[in-house]
């Protein structure tokens, strides 16, 4: 797929993909949860209650480690954010929010989707209980906008999907008949693909592409002699011309195939069911001033809320902390390890959430995206409640340096521009969408960004080997350090090797161990 979009005008889009984390994949290693026993006498302190702190304190109490979490938020969860009516949303030199949707809605500020290939997470869903459905993430109702293409008009993805591949499909049909591939495909050969491509891309018995019902009707079929009228086809030349064309693919990525999931009533339900999990509740609202450690311990300082601070030891630290955060944290770590984390260069990102009667179900959009481009690239409809009187509706998500010019916007200006790519899309309905909430990732005191992406961006994949390594009692672990560090599989992948690390240390201290 990447070499596909390298061509001409894919390749700003498949850079937009990139940023939303939707080219990378990863196979999860399978875990072996350690003996029971293990631990027993022994403690680690683990900063940072997202997912990778979570599920590193729910192992490690597993085999008998007495485990202390601490997070800086009153909430656990990490980037796993949902925001209900009520909530207060503060954000670094901006104003603070109170979220305003109506009662039943909610707002997945962060992760808002889970691949079915992502069991690591999805194990922990299932063994804690934690209710599941499906997460509309595609629908060919939805649409594609492109000022450059089509007068500016929407298309529906259904018509820029199949004509794409109507008109792709007549193209290499006329290669094979004048000889084009001749040096590739037997004469069987060449049949095979010629009947192939009839079918895949309803061509007709001479091999032209004249429209399909696939893309839609003009008319549709109805009773009696109402026959469906499929839709005429829209030139291959203007699609081609279309900048948001790279993401009719976006459901062929391997992240956004279906089946796609979500937890019921909102994506903090996993990490509130592994805090439930633990036997020693983590500490909330407590910030990491300060970490080092000694030959037979580790130590942090934390001020909690009210100012007052404190000093917590363990035999093993675990760090989940985001690294422009814990750039800032005085510590004793090797030089080396503090200009790998300070010189991290982290993604940027902002969605726009509004209010709004479902007007998008009267175009039969069901869930799933419509992408614009620009600065505000998509709309994302809700998965859930059809047919109720309201939904929540993403008007805005956008990331790499679309999200940096967007970022550089006021709220107001911010919440306008979102309201204009609605009203280009559905026309009429900018005027209905309500309690608007910006979530500027960058801006978020306890991440000042959303994931990192190791490889380019500035970043040194020298830097992520070595922060993938122990340094004496205290380990770095997060999504930031996985193969899939914009979501939430990358946090269990990461606390499951830190895990696996610790068990190791403490077999190695067991041999090492002077007798008594």
């Amino acid at each position: 797929m990447s070499r596909a979009f390298a061509l001409g005008g894919f390749a700003a889009g498949y850079a937009a993909l990139q940023g939303l984390g939707l080219t990378s994949s990863a196979a999860a290693e399978d875990f072996a949860p350690l003996p029971v026993d293990l631990g027993k006498g022994r403690s680690v302190l683990v900063l940072g209650a997202g997912i990778a702190g979570l599920v590193a304190a729910y192992e490690l109490e597993r085999a008998g480690f007495a485990v202390t979490v601490v997070e800086a938020r009153d909430r656990v969860g990490g980037r796993s954010w949902t925001i209900r009516g009520g909530d207060r949303v503060e954000t670094l030199d901006r104003p603070t929010q109170t979220a305003g949707f109506s009662k039943g809605l909610y707002f997945n500020a962060g992760p808002a989707r889970l691949p079915s290939h992502h069991q690591g997470v999805l194990s922990y869903a299932r063994a804690l209980g934690v209710p599941l459905e499906v997460e509309v993430n595609s629908s060919r109702s939805s649409l594609l906008q492109s000022d450059k293409a089509f007068a500016g008009k929407p298309i529906q993805q259904r018509q820029a999907i199949n004509d794409l591949r109507g008109g792709l499909s007549e193209l290499l049909a006329k290669a094979t008949r004048t000889g084009g591939l001749d040096q590739d495909l037997t004469a069987d050969d060449k049949q095979r693909l010629l009947a192939f491509l009839k079918t895949y891309g309803d061509l007709d018995a001479n091999g032209g592409y004249r429209g399909s019902e696939r893309s839609g009707y003009v008319t549709t079929p109805g009773a009696a002699d109402q026959k469906g009228v499929a839709r005429p086809p829209l030139p291959l030349r203007e699609l081609l011309a279309d900048e948001v064309l790279p993401y009719a693919l976006f459901e062929d990525n391997i992240l956004m195939q279906a089946t796609m999931l979500e937890p019921t009533g909102g994506m903090d339900a996993i990490p509130k069911a592994l805090a439930k999990a633990l036997k020693t509740p983590p500490i909330l609202g407590a910030e990491v001033t300060a970490l080092r450690q000694s030959p037979t311990a580790a130590e942090v300082a934390i001020r909690d809320r009210t100012g007052a601070q404190r000093k917590l030891t363990a035999d093993y630290l675990i760090v989940t902390v985001p690294l422009p955060i814990l750039a800032k944290v005085q510590s004793d770590l090797p030089a080396q390890v503090k200009t790998a984390i300070a010189g991290a260069k982290y993604d940027n990102a902002t969605k726009v959430a509004f209010d709004a009667p479902r007007f998008w179900e009267a175009d039969q959009i069901y869930g799933g995206l419509s992408f614009v481009g620009g600065e505000t690239a998509l709309v994302w409809y809700p998965s859930s409640g059809f047919h109720q009187p309201r939904g929540l509706l993403v008007g805005a998500y956008t990331v790499m340096g679309p999200a940096r010019a967007f970022q550089a916007r006021s709220f107001d200006d911010q919440v306008a521009l979102a309201r204009a790519a609605v009203e280009k899309l559905h026309p009429g309905h900018g005027k209905d969408l309500t309690a608007p909430l910006v979530i500027d990732w960058n801006r978020q005191a306890h991440n000042l960004g959303p994931w990192i992406h190791w490889e380019g961006d500035g970043n040194d994949p020298a830097a992520y080997r070595l922060l993938n390594q122990p340094q004496g009692r205290i380990f770095l672990a997060g999504a930031h350090l996985s193969q899939v560090p914009s979501w939430q599989e990358g946090g269990v992948a990461s606390a499951h090797r830190t895990v696996a690390q610790i068990a190791q240390r403490v077999r190695t201290d067991a041999l090492t161990a002077p007798a008594h």
